[in-house]
């Protein structure tokens, strides 16, 4: 283990799931507070008595508080509400070939501990579920939180998922988890209950949660891993698509070959792709200061790369923006086709060289965006950008738990 990080922890125990309305009373507290009884009644419509159930009901589970405050309006001062954070917490796991991720966080989205361990390339699967039921409770230790607060796991995995099932079809970076019942082995290991998506979808109802896509209506967050992939939020609610596995960004041909679909945006901008041509032009007698590594891995080229690029290597510059205008050749295409009002940038490939890619994006969606006359699009990296599944998956938990919506 790498060490764990580990925030403040302490709080009362949660209680059951809010039924709709008080669903609805919990995540404007969420959204909104510190808000009264009274601003409750008008944003939902509902009558006074049944805003004053609802508190109550989410008083006693501890799930509001009464934060003190008085809000004076001439009469009678108003209580203000606000949401007790470490009521529920969620755990969230980023599964990944070369690193895996295990993220602690609050109601709000803030992360209470976090732990990273290597990936699952290799591993046998049922191996790894173990460990990760063991990261787990240690995480959950270090942070002082009993399992009574915990909501469940959010699992984030990169490929084709079949949902009924809860495993993985088709993962270009984890063949021998395909077909594999990950999630029900992850429910049985860590005994929660365990929500599985994408990484992609995962990262992007993180950014709603935590409020960073407050005021979008329509949000696409693109995820670069391995592979490259998007998560679409409308209204606060998942497009999923007909079997759940919207957004494939990677796979598109966006670029023909004369009479064949030519590469994909994955051969063209994923890390794996960069690494490759940076090896072509090195032995095509160019130079950079990135140090490739010895055993050809391409995300540790990557990783080099990245990083030269930023410090102003030439050909590390050129090979990560030319990485930058594939990708943002699919980002004007899905915020055409989506008529998308905010776009964010996640993944652990925007680790290091994040602002580049953002600023190669935003330049082309403001040049070519054809909604420009009608709104701008707002662009930006992730506030977890490498960890962003693993807190997005979390939230995908607590959304379910607190604030369920139906599609």
């Amino acid at each position: 283990m790498d060490g764990v990080e580990v925030g403040q922890g302490a709080g009362r125990r949660g209680g059951r799931a809010p039924s709709t309305t008080r669903a609805r009373v919990l995540d404007l507290v969420r959204t909104r507070g510190p808000i009264s009884r009274v601003e409750l009644a008008e944003l939902t419509g509902l009558t006074q008595a049944a805003i004053s159930h609802a508190v109550r009901a989410l008083l006693d589970q501890g799930l509001l508080r009464e934060n003190g405050a008085r809000e004076w309006t001439g009469g009678k001062p108003r209580v203000m509400l606000t949401l007790d954070p470490l009521a529920r917490c969620a755990v969230g796991v980023q599964l990944g070939a070369d690193w895996l991720v295990v993220v602690l966080i609050d109601a709000r989205g803030a992360v209470v501990a976090r732990t990273r361990v290597r990936g699952a390339r290799e591993e046998d699967p049922e191996a790894v579920v173990i460990g990760i039921a063991g990261e787990v409770d240690v995480l959950l230790r270090a942070a002082g939180i009993g399992r009574d607060r915990v909501a469940g796991v959010g699992l984030a995995v990169p490929g084709t998922l079949d949902l009924d099932a809860g495993a993985i079809t088709v993962s270009r970076s984890l063949h021998r988890w395909q077909g594999f019942p990950v999630r029900a082995s992850l429910a049985e290991a860590v005994g929660l209950p365990v929500v599985l998506d994408n990484d992609a979808t995962a990262a992007a109802v993180g950014e709603y949660w935590a409020g960073r896509t407050a005021g979008s209506v329509a949000h696409c967050t693109l995820y670069m891993g391995a592979g490259i992939g998007a998560g679409v939020v409308v209204g606060g609610t998942v497009h999923r698509g007909a079997s759940g596995n919207a957004g494939p960004l990677g796979r598109m041909h966006l670029h023909r070959d004369g009479h064949g679909p030519g590469p994909t945006l994955e051969e063209l901008a994923a890390p794996h792709a960069v690494a490759r041509r940076a090896r072509e032009a090195v032995a095509a007698g160019r130079t950079t200061t990135a140090r490739l590594s010895a055993d050809g891995d391409p995300i540790t080229d990557f990783g080099a790369l990245a990083t030269a690029a930023v410090q102003g290597d030439p050909l590390a510059l050129e090979l990560v923006r030319d990485s930058a205008e594939y990708l943002a050749d699919a980002a004007v295409t899905a915020a055409n086709l989506l008529d998308v009002d905010s776009v964010v940038l996640a993944g652990p490939a925007f680790s290091t060289a994040g602002s580049l890619y953002a600023q190669v994006v935003e330049r082309r969606l403001r040049a070519e965006l054809h909604a420009a006359d009608r709104h701008g699009v707002r662009v930006a990296l992730a506030a977890h950008v490498a960890d962003a599944a693993a807190v997005g998956a979390a939230a995908l938990v607590l959304q379910e738990d607190l604030a369920p919506r139906r599609g």
